[in-house]
């Protein structure tokens, strides 16, 4: 396997982006970034950012929710971000980015774990948690799902799907600009394009579509099944916080909503915004998140 490293300068005065760098290696030659904003001792809060962007995403989310006193933790996935980026698109699968994401999970020991995660990090996010229920106290997700392949996906997806595995241009931080409804700033846009120098890093990026599971004998749609079944019997807090113009995941939060126990009688909430709900309305984000935290330590 082949790994690129962007070279730490092209993230150098990123708008909002003051935090310092971590690193661990969940493979041998593999290393993840991420940010760990707040008090060391406060239960954790994970941000888990999805496709194409990295964990710039949170920027205006990660001190408000630090602020208020707990640790906030937004790893960038493998492939993206300050992390390692394997060269190929082969390097890439669904159960590899478990892997690695679990690897990084229990070398920080993490616990009493706020789940907080979008698009590919809701992939990845639920069946973190359906798998390690233990460590987790709560979930909130926002534009995201746990697909199995059994049900139909939409045709802004297969487009989506089809540019990302076909187009020799894969421009990232349009891309984002697309699924925003507000104007990224030159500067926001440049950040997001940072991790990668060339098209070579973007194997990453280009993978992820082509691994979502679109049928029932996809290679991950069995373990994704029986993360329904986990899920299905869990009855911590499960919280939606979906955005009002978000064509690929519209209709998923009422849909777990029906199907996940602990998901009832909590303070469900759609907000202003495009896919990148982070982007267009991250204060009332950052708040459904602090506020579930206010409603544990009252109870």
């Amino acid at each position: 396997m082949r790994i690129l490293r962007t070279d730490e300068g092209r993230f150098a005065d990123l708008p909002d982006y003051p935090f310092a760098p971590n690193y661990l290696d969940v493979a041998p030659n593999l290393r993840m970034h991420y940010v760990d904003e707040g008090p060391a001792d406060a239960s954790p809060v994970l941000m888990l950012h999805g496709e194409p962007s990295w964990s710039y995403l949170y920027r205006h989310m990660i001190p408000l929710v630090a602020n208020a006193g707990h640790r906030v933790l937004a790893p960038d996935l493998i492939g993206f971000g300050k992390s390692d980026k394997p060269a190929s698109v082969d390097d890439y699968s669904y159960d590899r980015h478990m892997t690695w994401l679990v690897n990084w999970l229990d070398q920080l020991e993490l616990s009493n774990i706020t789940l907080v995660c979008q698009n590919w990090g809701s992939l990845l996010g639920l069946r973190l948690a359906a798998e390690n229920p233990r460590r987790f106290d709560r979930i909130i997700v926002g534009n995201g799902m746990l697909p199995t392949g059994e049900n139909r996906v939409t045709t802004t997806f297969t487009l989506w799907k089809t540019f990302a595995t076909h187009s020799p241009w894969l421009p990232i931080g349009r891309v984002v600009q697309l699924g925003t409804d507000r104007m990224l700033s030159k500067g926001e846009l440049a950040a997001y394009e940072a991790p990668f120098p060339s098209a070579e890093y973007k194997a990453g990026a280009r993978a992820f579509p082509r691994l979502v599971p679109v049928s029932s004998d996809d290679p991950s749609s069995a373990a994704n099944r029986e993360a329904w079944r986990a899920l299905e019997k869990w009855r911590k807090p499960f919280i939606t916080c979906f955005s009002s113009g978000d064509p690929i995941t519209r209709g998923s939060d009422r849909y777990m909503q029906r199907r996940i126990p602990g998901a009832y009688g909590q303070p469900h909430t759609t907000l202003r915004g495009g896919h990148f709900l982070q982007e267009d309305s991250p204060r009332e984000f950052a708040s459904i998140i602090t506020d579930a935290l206010k409603s544990q330590r009252a109870a």
